[in-house]
Formats: C-alpha cells, sequence, structure tokens
C-alpha cells in the first residue's frame, strides 16, 4: 500500500494530471515546471536532490560524504544556496541548481539554515552565532562582503527581507525578552517594533510588503498575529489552547500557514491573513513540518513521520491531495519559484 502511495503507475500520473494538474503545473511556463529541492539520506549521509511535484525525476546535486542539507533556490532558480558539514562546523556553498560548480562561501559561520536571497540574487541574508552570539549577516553570492548587520551582544535571529529587498525584519533579545525589531538591509535604522513583556519571534513579510506575521506569547501560548510595517495594528489571528508558529505566507499572500502543536502532536495549518478559514493540513499523530509553498500557492511540500521515517509530501491547501514522494529518509524540501 505505501509503495502504492509514494509511487504511482502511469495509469495513476495520467488520471492525477487530467484531475488535479491545475494544482501542479497550470500556472507554470513550458519549461518552467517548478521544482523540489530537498535533503535525502540513500546513503551514509544526507545529500541535496531535486525532484518535480510528483516525486519524478529525482536527480541527486550534491555527492560528498558530508551532510549537505537545508538547500535554498535563488530567485531565478539558476543556483541553491545550501548548508554544509564538510569542516568541523556548517558552512554556507552555493551551487549552480544543476549540482554542478560548488562552492564555499563562508568560513568559521556555525550557520546550518539560509534563510533570504536579496529579489536580485546578488547577496544572501542568514543568522550565525559566528562570534559567540546569534547575529545577522549578508555576503554576496560570489563569497565576498561578508557583514555583520547587527553586530551587538544580544541574540538576533530569524531574519526576514521584505519583498523589495529594503528593509529586513528580525527577532532581537537587546531589550531584555525577545521582541521584534526592523533594520535596513544595509544593517542601518535599526528599530523596535514590538514592546511588550512577551515574547514575540519569528517574523514574516507578506508578498506585498504591507504586513509581518509573527508569533507571541503576549496571551499566554504562542499565537499568530500580523502587524503594519511600523510596528502599528498588532492583529491576534489564532485563538486556542494550540502553539502556533513559523507563519509562512503564500506566494500569493492569499494564505498563511504555520505549525501547530498540541502536546507532543506537529501538525500543519492554513488560514487566511485575517485569521479565517483556518484549516488543518496534517493530522498524523508524527512529526508534520519543515513545510514549503509551490509558487502557484496551491501546495505545501512538507515533512512527516507517518509511515515511521521522515519523507517528503505534498498537501493541497484544502487539505486534499496529500502525497508521499520520497521513499527514504529525506528533509528540508524547498520550493523553486
Amino acid at each position: 500500500m505505501n509503495s502504492l502511495i509514494a509511487y504511482f503507475s502511469a495509469a495513476s500520473l495520467l488520471f492525477l494530471a487530467a484531475a488535479a494538474g491545475s494544482n501542479r503545473n497550470s500556472t507554470t511556463q513550458p519549461g518552467r515546471e517548478p521544482k523540489i529541492a530537498f535533503a535525502m539520506k540513500r546513503d551514509a549521509q544526507y545529500q541535496i536532490y531535486s525532484m518535480d511535484a510528483y516525486g519524478r525525476r529525482q536527480t541527486r546535486l550534491t555527492a560528498t560524504a558530508y551532510q549537505e542539507r537545508f538547500p535554498v533556490w535563488s530567485p531565478d532558480r539558476k543556483k541553491i544556496f545550501y548548508g554544509s558539514g564538510q569542516t568541523d562546523r556548517w558552512e554556507l556553498w552555493v551551487m549552480n541548481s544543476d549540482g554542478s560548480s560548488p562552492m564555499r562561501l563562508t568560513s568559521g559561520i556555525i550557520a546550518k539554515s539560509p534563510r533570504s536571497w536579496s529579489p536580485d540574487g546578488g547577496r544572501v541574508f542568514f543568522a550565525s552565532n559566528r562570534s559567540g552570539n546569534r547575529e545577522i549577516y549578508s555576503i554576496r553570492t560570489d563569497g565576498t562582503q561578508l557583514t555583520n548587520l547587527t553586530n551587538n551582544a544580544a541574540e538576533d535571529d530569524t531574519p526576514s527581507l521584505s519583498p523589495d529587498g529594503s528593509r529586513i525584519a528580525f527577532e532581537s533579545s537587546r531589550d531584555g525578552n525577545r521582541e521584534i525589531y526592523v533594520m535596513r538591509s544595509d544593517g542601518s535604522q535599526q528599530q523596535r517594533l514590538t514592546n511588550t513583556p512577551a515574547e514575540e519571534r519569528s517574523p514574516a513579510w507578506s508578498p506585498d510588503g504591507t504586513r509581518i506575521a509573527f508569533t507571541s506569547t503576549r496571551d499566554g501560548n504562542r499565537e499568530i498575529y500580523v502587524m503594519e510595517p511600523d510596528g502599528q495594528r498588532p492583529t491576534r489571528l489564532t485563538r486556542d489552547d494550540a502553539n502556533d508558529d513559523i507563519a509562512t505566507w503564500s506566494p500569493d499572500g492569499s494564505r498563511i500557514a504555520f505549525q501547530s502543536v498540541r502536546g507532543e502532536n506537529y501538525d500543519i495549518e492554513v488560514m487566511r491573513p485575517d485569521g479565517s478559514q483556518r484549516t488543518r493540513l496534517s493530522t498524523s499523530p508524527r512529526y508534520d513540518g519543515q513545510f514549503s509553498w509551490s509558487p502557484d500557492s496551491k501546495l505545501l511540500a512538507f515533512i512527516s513521520g507517518r509511515e515511521g521515517f521522515d519523507g517528503v509530501y505534498v498537501v493541497g491547501v484544502d487539505g486534499s491531495e496529500t502525497t508521499r514522494l520520497t521513499k527514504q529518509a529525506s528533509l528540508n524540501p524547498a520550493w523553486s519559484r
């Protein structure tokens, strides 16, 4: 039964293409069908692979004796930024999207997970504890001009680049508890947006740049909020006994996906930006998370342990068409744009 779910027969694929093709490829240009980059453990270590939205054409992109994980596509889909364990620290590497020309960008960074590419693809923004505490850095994609943007003794983390690339929202403990701040993309004009005794974390810009989603414990447990880019009009979106976190906007801005945790159970849910039409996409008793939006905002790729190991799945935004794409242990799915 599992093999039928993971790998469809040719007849099943034709049926799905007709019945659900509108969810997979209808808005893409010929030759630019979206791909999913991910880490898979076929041998002793996780390596970076890519595949299409059906799990077909799985292509190995890295081939080292070390852990290779956390892929992120460049805006033009020509490159993939990833974390590598080739030294005693996780370093940042970049390669062409076909796996050619891998190049190490950093030394002594200790940054597992890259965060944001600039819109022009020229710089990458990420957090690292290189200096002993978490700071936010940027670096050119040729490995030059590594810049510490926050440069203070506090913990600065989870940078989110605005859609136009001009500003970065981030969380910082510089005033005691975690709060949300914003700065220019060169590190100037750092400004505090939230001011509560609670923990304010995980900011995420809306695709049109008019709102920032974030997580807060100001009303007890972790809930999702949105606010304007100047910190005004904070609005609570989720209201339940779960801990809701990691708000992620769909590319078209019509929905927010987030992680919802009840006890030891991790699920994925989506809602409208006003908190309405909340839908749970995963209901397994195992971990479901590490989600990534498809470029047409109709699907999410995610990790689930429901089959006894972490595999990559896709699901429609209405909770339908949940499909397993990988048969081996897999992590960190990231959809191209």
